[in-house]
């Protein structure tokens, strides 16, 4: 039995983690706007719908660590909730979005399914505590996403602080390793030592993994190569796949380089299913856990 987190949306709730249905985490990168977040939620609703996969809905109401001083941030978390709640109720669906400070996390869990530690943050013990205490009390998620900095074992650390708390559900997101300057890569080694530790289920992060860090006034990044990331990172065996997406990514106000098309999102999505399914068929889905086809 390897590691499972529950998930409790409006309507049900579901498992990620080992034999549980790839999972998918989809929305645009910032929250523009509540009828933009419907617009993107509904299509990809709709779309794991079809395929029989569970979605989180994903937007952040504030983008703490942008580039240049200059750029959006979002709506403010007082405004954001308020729209993350009404998606929530409308699509009937989980919703995730980034917390960034400990007083944060309480008014946030009363609210959200899944708690999002930023990579830059995952380290900060009172952000991480602050986190799981919230998750627990209201029996929420949380997903901390992998620094850019750190090895896939030394995020048994992060783990076991919001463990610490009493925290059950637990996840853990790889989003790409810091390269030398303005690149980053994906290690699938790392990925299979992620599944393998057990820690937490697996999330592949495919838009921000094709970032290009400070290469400009603002974070660039290869669109292109999302879906072949994606594809990869199933075939390896994680637990669910993170997406950001758009349906003009060119004028969104966060990550217009790295997110999807919203149009291209459910033949993607169809690809994905369909290689889970050939894993799940020829019992190879565990493989990145136990180092064996």
């Amino acid at each position: 039995m390897g590691a499972v987190c529950e998930v409790r949306g409006p309507n049900n709730s579901f498992e990620i983690g080992t034999d549980r249905p790839l999972a998918i985490i989809a929305g645009p990168c910032a929250l523009e706007s509540r009828e933009l977040g419907l617009q993107i939620g509904e299509v990809v609703r709709d779309a794991c719908d079809g395929l029989g996969l569970p979605y989180v809905f994903k937007a952040s109401y504030d983008k703490a660590n942008r580039t240049s001083l200059g750029s959006s941030r979002g709506p403010g978390m007082e405004r954001g909730l308020e729209d993350l709640a009404a998606i929530r109720a409308s699509l009937g669906v989980p919703v995730t979005t980034d917390v960034h400070a400990p007083e944060q996390a309480g008014p946030v869990a009363e609210v959200i399914d899944v708690l999002q530690v930023p990579a830059f943050l995952c380290r900060q013990t009172d952000l991480l505590l602050a986190c799981g205490e919230a998750a627990r009390a209201h029996g929420r998620c949380v997903n901390i996403k992998k620094g850019q900095f750190l090895s896939p074992s030394e995020m048994v650390g992060p783990v076991e602080k919001v463990r610490s708390t009493g925290a059950r559900d637990v996840l853990v997101t790889e989003r790409g390793t810091f390269f030398g300057y303005h690149r980053l890569v994906n290690d699938f080694i790392g990925v299979g030592d992620l599944l393998e530790a057990g820690h937490a289920p697996v999330v592949f992060d495919a838009t921000h993994s094709v970032q290009l860090p400070g290469a400009s006034a603002t974070t660039g990044g290869r669109r292109d190569r999302v879906p072949m990331l994606a594809r990869a990172a199933v075939a390896a065996g994680v637990d669910a796949v993170f997406l950001e997406c758009h349906p003009d990514p060119d004028s969104a106000a966060s990550d217009r380089e790295t997110m999807l098309r919203l149009e291209d999102v459910p033949a993607l999505l169809s690809e994905l299913a369909a290689i889970r399914r050939v894993l799940s068929d020829s019992g190879s889905v565990l493989s990145g856990r136990n180092g064996t086809r």
